[in-house]
């Protein structure tokens, strides 16, 4: 595949991977990036399946929590 098509897919489906997320509230968004980074934390700390879904569950639910109008 050459850089070119590689480029043009690589934008389209990231746009199409932000365009998903234009309706969500504050607190959506901030549950989906605590779950992103606790997973990378988690696979970083560990390296395991289990360690990332524990890391991206708790992650989740900390930045749910942050987020939440008070």
């Amino acid at each position: 595949m050459s850089i070119s098509k590689l480029f043009v897919t690589a934008v389209l489906l990231s746009s199409l991977g932000l365009s998903g997320c234009a309706g969500w509230s504050h607190q959506e968004k901030g549950t989906a990036a605590g779950a992103v980074v606790g997973g990378v934390a988690g696979n970083l700390l560990c390296g395991g399946v289990l360690c990332t879904g524990a890391g991206a569950a708790v992650g989740g639910v900390i930045g749910h929590e942050v987020t939440k109008k008070k």
